[in-house]
């Protein structure tokens, strides 16, 4: 058996295949009408009569997410904040690990974190003149992943 991706139930397909596509720059990689394919998830406006039986939608779950890696995070939450219709549950937050990450819903109220890459984090903390030991014991990634981004 082979993972093939999440998919999630729109209510609107044309307003989220937008905001995936154009506001987070995610490539379609097929466009069936009422199922929009992007690499790792897809969007999907029947759901209920494509499954058969009545599901009435939950509005905003809080217990689902979809997550992105990115170099710049600063640009992401600018570009996001810049976004009608889109609200934060937290602008730029860093963990103990050093990662800096932001969470929002989408128009459907799904949560969508942006986290800055582990590798974009280490190479941080070594510009701020952390030796790959140090950086590798903030990160808790291994020396040998350290080294490999030098």
């Amino acid at each position: 058996m082979q993972y093939q991706g999440t998919l999630i139930a729109v209510s609107d397909m044309e307003k989220a295949k937008q905001f995936y596509e154009t506001v987070m720059e995610q490539k379609v990689i097929m466009d069936l009408g009422v199922h929009v394919a992007f690499g790792g998830f897809s969007l999907q406006s029947n759901y209920a009569e494509l499954v058969g039986a009545d599901l009435p939608g939950k509005t905003q779950p809080n217990n689902f997410q979809l997550y992105f890696e990115v170099e710049d995070l600063d640009y992401w939450q600018d570009k996001i904040s810049g976004t009608q219709g889109i609200e934060f549950i937290h602008k730029a937050k860093e963990y103990p690990w050093g990662q800096r990450v932001i969470r929002f819903y989408d128009y459907d109220k799904f949560i969508v974190e942006v986290a800055e890459s582990m590798a974009s984090v280490a190479k941080r903390f070594l510009t701020q003149g952390l030796s790959v030991e140090e950086t590798a014991e903030r990160t808790m990634y291994p020396v040998e992943f350290v080294k490999s981004l030098m």
